[in-house]
């Protein structure tokens, strides 16, 4: 029914992933949750759990209507430590099996975590159905006796969002119980079949994230070469990305249906915390700005590349005056972590941690998963960071991108397993604050003019892929549950609706080849996290807008409040959160205000030209 913080895998970020000396990489140690999948350790709290989920149920059941406000707040409590220990299982499961997705036994270890988590889990499920079946004014009374529950409220409040959406016990249990052999199976499915696959370009057989990495070369023939291999590899494979993306896509309009959504990215937006109407928003400014933002920008870059249209493997090429310099990994932490100090030495040393401890997998290596992000795990242990650096100034970015996750959940750890997570919408503030922290400090050192403008440019193509990108993602999404209503939609009309997104985003000076109708297969969110993508845009124009107040520098008690705000983890709204910054997501104009920002990069871009 609610969003779970017990999610069998991390949703990877492959629009970031991927630059260094290969042999000097980090590699994580995630000994802290448990020695390995033979440590008694694990086996021992899988029987805790159960048993302390039996005697739970048995306590609570039938009984909460009944309960003082302290007894309420108690039982939470419970649930709190039961569902933490949960977490930590499913969240090692989950980083054993990113590490080496290739490996049979690591998914037979995920699954077989996810089944007994599930069944242990099942117990539990009474628990938030009867809080959410608790009248109003009785909650209003027990919040007046007692402080302890008051602590509550924020996760209270998050989970009647849902109240309207839920169904009868039974079918609840059911729904839990069967999502292993549900969209959990597909999802794993999609993540050993992308794990397994080999790229032919040339004679060389390149991982996916290897791949797509080659798309951002200088050379233009290899850029092309990689995208025919990877063309061929995924159409290869296409009718059972098609065959996955159906039944999901069904599978939710089922759920949908019965809950009673309005709309297939309802369900992300009450998990969210934001009304349909404030998204809607969002997507049209998006939208409208296509041709003052890519549009214009992708003109100039063919004019720089000497093109009369762009192809899809252009896309993210480096312009010609950019040397495309390897950047070594200890370079790459002095980037992000000079930059993130000279805004908060508290920031700092936060982030200093994960490079201190094994915290951190860069490691380029078969069987890994592709891409980028960040585990918040359970706030008894640490988050861990997967990337996959290749050496590039965008590597660099996503360093910083993911210890902006990091650093966050670190913070909002304090609010507890059951309020330290924040929807998606503000999981990616501290993330892009990162990234835009660490841009600024490297512009703003350098002096060529050349280089600038290749920063300048890098940056921009990183907001396009963030903002328009993402957006054109959520069309892509919402196009396609839209016409499944309908019945199951062929491989050639998914493409289809691939090809009109891009074409609509990109804009007249892109070409795009036949073969791109199959790039929609390689995109995860799309598959473990649907409608998750249009966060990354909420989550710019906002980090856009609140950077903008910091830039002013009228406020210097500015990084304490940025702190405060991460701190908050899940138990403030973005409407309490900006607030102290003059901000109002729900102002129309806000959108635009981020948007600009965009806008003024490529002004600048366009007077140098």
């Amino acid at each position: 029914m609610t969003e779970t913080r017990r999610a069998p895998a991390p949703a990877l970020d492959t629009e970031r992933a991927s630059a260094g000396d290969a042999d000097a990489l980090p590699v994580w140690d995630l000994s802290d949750l448990y020695a390995g999948q033979e440590d008694p350790k694990l086996a021992a709290d899988l029987a805790e759990a159960e048993a302390r989920a039996k005697a739970f149920e048995q306590r609570y059941a039938g009984k909460l209507p009944s309960l003082s406000g302290d007894a309420l707040a108690e039982a939470i409590a419970e649930y709190e430590r039961i569902e933490e220990i949960l977490g930590r299982i499913m969240s090692y499961a989950g980083l054993v099996f990113a590490a080496d997705a290739e490996n049979p036994a690591t998914g037979r270890f995920q699954q077989t975590m996810g089944e007994k988590v599930t069944a242990i889990s099942s117990h539990l499920l009474f628990f938030t159905l009867e809080l959410n079946r608790l009248e109003e004014a009785l909650l209003l009374r027990r919040y007046d006796e007692s402080a302890a529950l008051r602590r509550w409220r924020p996760w209270l409040r998050d989970l009647r969002v849902f109240r309207p959406h839920q169904l009868s016990d039974e079918a609840e249990k059911l729904l839990h119980e069967k999502s292993v052999t549900g969209r959990a199976a597909w999802n794993r499915l999609f993540d050993e079949t992308i794990a397994a696959m080999r790229i032919a370009v040339g004679e060389e057989k390149l991982t996916l994230s290897d791949a797509l990495n080659r798309l951002s070369d200088k050379d233009r023939a290899r850029r092309e070469a990689a995208a025919a291999g990877i063309s061929a590899a995924l159409a290869e494979r296409a009718r059972l990305f098609a065959l996955i993306t159906n039944v999901l896509a069904k599978d939710k309009e089922i759920e949908d249906g019965w809950r009673r959504y309005p709309r297939p990215t309802s369900a992300r937006n009450r998990a969210n915390m934001v009304e349909d109407e404030v998204v809607d928003a969002l997507v049209t400014a998006v939208r409208a700005a296509y041709p003052r933002l890519s549009h214009r920008y992708y003109a100039m870059k063919a004019r720089w590349l000497g093109l009369t249209k762009l192809k899809h493997w252009d896309r993210n090429a480096p312009l010609p005056q950019d040397e495309d310099a390897r950047i070594p990994w200890p370079e790459a932490v002095r980037r992000v972590l000079d930059a993130y100090g000279a805004f908060s030495p508290e920031l700092a040393a936060l982030g200093r941690r994960f490079f201190e401890r094994p915290w951190i997998d860069a490691e380029l290596r078969p069987g890994k998963a592709s891409g980028a992000f960040a585990h918040p795990t359970v706030p008894s242990a640490h988050p861990y960071l997967l990337l996959n650096y290749h050496g590039k100034a965008r590597d660099v970015m996503t360093l910083a991108h993911e210890l902006g996750h990091g650093v966050h959940q670190i913070l909002a750890a304090e609010q507890g397993y059951l309020m330290s997570g924040t929807p998606l919408t503000l999981a990616e503030t501290a993330s892009v604050f990162g990234e835009m922290l660490t841009f600024r400090a490297v512009l703003d050192a350098e002096t060529d003019p050349a280089r600038r403008r290749t920063l300048l440019a890098g940056k921009v193509e990183d907001m396009l892929n963030t903002v328009v990108r993402q957006i054109a993602f959520y069309r892509f999404e919402t196009l396609l549950h839209d016409e499944r209503k309908r019945g199951e939609l062929p491989l050639e009309r998914i493409g289809e609706l691939w090809m009109q997104v891009q074409a609509e985003s990109l804009g007249p000076a892109f070409e795009l080849t036949p073969d791109y109708h199959v790039y929609w297969a390689y995109i995860p969110h799309f598959v473990h996290t649907p409608f998750y993508v249009y966060a990354y845009a909420f989550g710019d124009c906002l980090v856009n807008a609140l950077y903008g107040v910091y830039r002013e520098g009228r406020d210097p008690d500015f990084p304490r409040k940025y702190l405060d705000l991460l701190r908050a983890g899940g138990t403030l709204r973005h409407k309490e959160l900006l607030a102290p910054f003059g901000l109002d997501a729900s102002d129309p104009a806000f959108w635009n205000r981020g948007l600009d920002v965009i806008a003024g990069f490529i002004d600048e871009l366009e007077r140098d030209s």
